[in-house]
């Protein structure tokens, strides 16, 4: 049956993505760079707001310093192009303690809705980049070592770093390297409600995916203590209440 995503390239690009971590050695343009940044700026927004400040890394000594605090990744110090996308709500703040009397501070629901502009602006860099023949990857550590990375980044009050992606033109072995493969469609798609059955479905899920049949609990359990139990985990969820404290609890002079 013809679905059309052979025809449509849009499709096409969405459906073949995947991370890339080893990148030829060969520079991003100023101008590339420029189409993609363009692109991932006219992403869906709230209120047309764009919460979010994206950091364009260029720094060799930052890009190295990065890669260790991010949890010892080589590869980022030598990718063409480095972007963080940080939640950001200092400018509508001081714009509205500008023009009005009395202004709550930013909170918690503001954190949310600016992570998510700065993460859906993330994303359509990461699709746009691949339009244009590069390959990229998130760095989810960059929600770790909050205080370190403010520093490393000189944010203010109300800005805190959400997303990272990381990118270049993938070398040929990246290009052939197969997908991971993905849950079924029909297990993550809920129909007006949550299925508490399809969820419970899990151990069967990861058997499909990943052909786990034989050894499947010490599979389960290796990759708990690998992701879940793990220490970057860990300081992940204590950096992440840090950011959410100082955003809260910030005294920013207006």
């Amino acid at each position: 049956m013809e679905t059309g995503t052979e025809k449509n390239e849009t499709l096409r690009l969405l459906q073949d993505r995947r991370s890339v971590r080893v990148y030829e050695d060969r520079p991003v343009t100023d101008e590339t760079k420029r189409r993609i940044l363009s692109a991932s700026i006219r992403a869906a927004s709230a209120g047309n707001m764009a919460l979010y400040t994206i950091i364009d890394v260029t720094d060799e000594e930052l890009k190295r310093k990065l890669s260790v605090t991010c949890d010892d990744q080589p590869f980022i110090a030598r990718a063409p192009l480095v972007l963080i996308y940080c939640a950001d709500y200092r400018r509508w703040y001081r714009t509205f303690c500008g023009a009005v009397s009395r202004v709550r501070r930013p909170s918690y629901g503001d954190f949310m809705l600016a992570a998510e502009d700065a993460v859906i602006a993330a994303q359509t860099a990461a699709t746009a980049a691949d339009a244009l023949g590069l390959g990229t990857c998130y760095i989810g550590d960059i929600l770790e070592h909050y205080e370190e990375h403010r520093k490393l980044l000189s944010l203010p009050d109300h800005v805190a770093p959400i997303a990272m992606l990381v990118g270049g033109y993938p070398t040929q072995q990246q290009k052939e390297r197969r997908q991971t493969p993905r849950f079924a469609l029909e297990d993550l798609v809920h129909e007006n409600g949550y299925d508490l059955k399809k969820s419970d479905r899990m151990p069967d899920m990861l058997r499909e995916r990943d052909g786990w049949t034989d050894g499947y609990e010490q599979h389960v359990r290796a990759f708990c203590e690998r992701k879940y139990n793990s220490a970057f985990s860990v300081e992940m969820s204590r950096s992440v209440k840090a950011m959410l404290d100082a955003w809260v609890n910030a005294e920013e002079k207006r």
